[in-house]
């Protein structure tokens, strides 16, 4: 992995100055856990925040308030967390020997030796099965699009992240799929500019993933994504830039199609916080702190306050529409 000049600041953030205030980058090395622990440390947790996504693409519709989709979204919401944990606990046995030599997830159960792999592997398949089921459950096209999440995800996995670009691209399927599956479970059709939103979000989260992991892999011998290899700075910074601003204007358009109510643009009122969360992500992203983007998102104090206002305003909206 070649060294990179040209960003000090962004490599002495990922260092630690930076992550110590917000909390991100921090490495605390975990006690020994048991199989129990170890299992449901492998499903990631913290990581089901990206599958809210189910819950919010059925609210952006103004879906939740009829009948009993509420639950059926719920419920989706729960497959896509099985479904989510189940590839999880798959990748993490692959990984094993590549995790092994990183900062961060040398720290995972079964790299770490506290996790059996095969008993890792058969649960990552039972939790997969369950997901597929319960999706199969609430209605059968749900079904099909958990199945093609799994799909795309395992993929991805094997081949589309050593595909510079393509990687990315792969990793905001998954979130555009996410959002579907919300749109499947109510029923109801999703707008293409909130699809258009969703889709520059997630390119936006995972450019700057693969920015901080180059930052960190300039100063690694081994141990490196070979992806990374066919990234640069300026490249991913062209990304993050762009995913941005047509993130930022698609969701724009998306708020102005709402109608007011009672005199109150409520929709448009949300861009707002929405604006301010992107902009004080995005410059955490251009300091190379977004390695772990749940981590940055519920590890900054005022990057979760901003967060928490949109979603509230967001809700309210969507309640006063509907």
């Amino acid at each position: 992995m070649r060294k990179l000049t040209g960003e000090p600041a962004a490599a002495a953030a990922y260092s630690g100055a930076s992550d110590a205030r917000a909390g991100v980058g921090v490495l605390v090395v975990p006690a020994r856990r048991g199989r129990v622990a170890s299992l449901v440390a492998t499903a990631r947790p913290r990581q089901w925040l990206k599958n809210v996504l189910v819950i919010a693409a059925a609210g952006a519709a103004g879906a939740l308030g009829r009948d009993d989709v509420p639950v059926r979204v719920g419920l989706a919401f729960v497959a896509f967390c099985l479904l989510a944990s189940g590839i999880y606990a798959i990748n993490d046995v692959r990984d094993a020997a590549e995790d092994r030599l990183h900062p961060r997830k040398r720290f995972r159960p079964v790299a770490a030796g506290e996790l059996d792999p095969r008993f890792a592997s058969t649960s990552g398949i039972v939790l997969i099965g369950c997901g597929l089921v319960l999706c199969a459950a609430i209605r059968p096209l749900l079904g099909v699009v958990g199945a093609a999440y799994v799909a795309l995800t395992l993929s991805y996995t094997l081949l589309w992240r050593h595909i510079v670009v393509l990687d990315v691209i792969a990793i905001a399927g998954g979130f555009v799929l996410r959002a579907v599956a919300g749109g499947v479970a109510a029923p109801v059709t999703l707008s293409r500019w909130f699809v258009l939103v969703v889709t520059c979000m997630a390119v936006f989260i995972a450019a700057g993933k693969r920015l901080a992991e180059l930052w960190r892999a300039s100063g690694a011998s081994e141990g490196a994504r070979r992806t990374l290899d066919g990234y640069t700075p300026p490249l991913l910074n062209l990304i993050i830039s762009g995913s941005a601003a047509v993130g930022l204007f698609a969701y724009c358009v998306w708020a102005f199609q709402h109608p007011d109510v009672d005199g109150v643009p409520w929709r448009p009122l949300t861009i707002v916080p929405f604006a301010a969360c992107l902009s004080y992500y995005f410059i955490r992203v251009r300091r190379g702190d977004g390695e772990a983007p749940e981590d940055l998102v519920l590890g900054d104090r005022l990057l979760l306050l901003a967060g928490i206002v949109w979603v509230v305003l967001f809700a309210f909206s969507v309640h006063a529409s509907g």
